[in-house]
């Protein structure tokens, strides 16, 4: 049986925007694991009758039902006297629960329990309690006509705690199937594009399916499908990804890898290669995307950020001749700035940027959006000259910083640059 599921995230705070719900996120990744389908997603404040409206929808329409807050000892706190009377159910004490929230104020905190930390311990009649080892709230799950309640407190460590303890262990017995799927990283061309290209494809699909997703500054495909154990959906989404890359080629970056510096760094690895960075537009993204990643010291040696053209000149020996004729912004600069950076740190390739992210031209008209990615090699000196056009100035710098990553990819794979 394939069961629906719908998560309501109680809170006021969420709706005001002062915190972000990723508890939805979550549970959302968890339970696509379990092969059970999440259709929607609810916020609703700390409200009784709209919390009370939002359950009445839902147990329409799904047949689990995930909250997440209101577990709390406040007044405002009435996820649970909600929910059981919205399921006909009683609250009922349970006094080793309530020796045990006891115990951590006493044993942990050095003061009494409040009083109002009792009716944590109240639950519905006939639940499954959930402890809460990292918290005084426990949370529940109960079956009533057909539809499971899973009530799961608010604080994500807490939540996430309690999902993997218990919740994730309740719904593994309720489904019969497991979702898998495969992300598929492409960089060089824009969502539309890509879509043009699959669109007849995925429309036909049903499972597995196929979808398109725009991050920023690149696009990720992610091939799902659904079958009763994971190595059955695994073999469904083999022809699927090879059919992709066959369709997209070389803009494909990998498949289930986060991102283009991680993919860069491994690869470096394998070679046994360094790299060194020479930034201007992109204010040293290039190598703080770099040296986020752990390992990266192994092959990462260092980097310029040389933002005024006096300092292109004397840190990384650019040319007085070009930056006085073509410009700070040129593909002589670019190539001057990334053998430059090569050679003072003794890195195997130096990659720079130089560019005019914006919002307004720079001192020498060059309009916002013109990008030059240099890369110096054992082989000599590469150029990509952009147009990124005139969009945000930090959409200019991710793409650039993209493209600068890009361009490392695909020498140390023989791509065509």
């Amino acid at each position: 049986m394939s069961h629906t599921a719908e998560l309501i995230a109680v809170g006021t705070e969420l709706l005001l925007g002062n915190i972000a719900n990723t508890n939805a996120q979550t549970l959302s990744q968890h339970l696509s694991a379990l092969g059970i389908n999440v259709f929607w997603h609810t916020v609703v404040g700390d409200n009784p009758d709209r919390l009370r409206e939002a359950l009445d929808i839902a147990r329409r329409r799904a047949d689990i039902i995930i909250t997440t807050g209101g577990l709390g000892p406040t007044y405002d706190d009435l996820t649970k006297q909600t929910i059981c009377a919205a399921f006909g159910k009683s609250l009922v004490l349970h006094p080793d629960i309530l020796e045990d929230i006891r115990t951590f104020y006493e044993s942990a905190l050095h003061v009494p329990m409040p009083e109002n930390n009792t009716q944590q311990a109240e639950l519905p009649e006939g639940c499954v309690v959930f402890d809460n080892p990292v918290g005084t709230a426990p949370g529940c799950a109960f079956e009533s006509e057909g539809v499971h309640v899973l009530m799961l407190p608010g604080p994500p460590h807490e939540m996430e705690t309690m999902l993997r303890r218990h919740g994730e262990p309740y719904l593994r017995r309720l489904s019969h199937e497991v979702i898998v799927s495969r992300d598929i990283m492409t960089f060089g061309m824009g969502e539309s594009s890509v879509d043009e290209l699959l669109h007849e494809k995925m429309a036909r699909m049903t499972n597995p399916t196929l979808a398109t997703y725009a991050k920023p500054c690149e696009v990720r495909l992610r091939a799902t499908a659904k079958a009763p154990t994971r190595a059955e959906a695994e073999a469904m989404l083999v022809p699927v990804v090879a059919e992709v890359l066959d369709l997209l080629g070389d803009i494909v970056y990998g498949v289930d890898v986060k991102d283009l510096p991680e993919v860069c760094l491994a690869l470096l690895k394998d070679r046994g290669l360094t790299l060194a960075t020479a930034e201007s537009c992109t204010g040293g993204l290039v190598a703080e995307r770099m040296t986020a990643i752990p390992g990266a010291s192994r092959v990462y040696r260092g980097g310029a950020v040389s933002y005024w053209t006096s300092t292109k000149a004397d840190i990384l020996h650019v040319p007085q001749e070009i930056l006085d004729g073509p410009g700070p912004v040129s593909e002589a600069c670019a190539r001057a700035m990334a053998e430059g950076v090569r050679q003072i740190t003794g890195a195997d390739l130096g990659v720079s940027v130089t560019g005019s992210a914006g919002p307004d031209p720079d001192e020498r008209g060059v309009p916002v959006g013109i990008v030059y990615i240099g890369l110096a090699t054992p082989d000599g000196t590469f150029c990509r000259s952009l147009d990124l056009g005139r969009r945000r100035r930090d959409r200019i710098q991710g793409l650039a910083a993209n493209h600068a990553f890009d361009l490392v990819r695909r020498y140390l794979s023989r791509l065509p640059m």
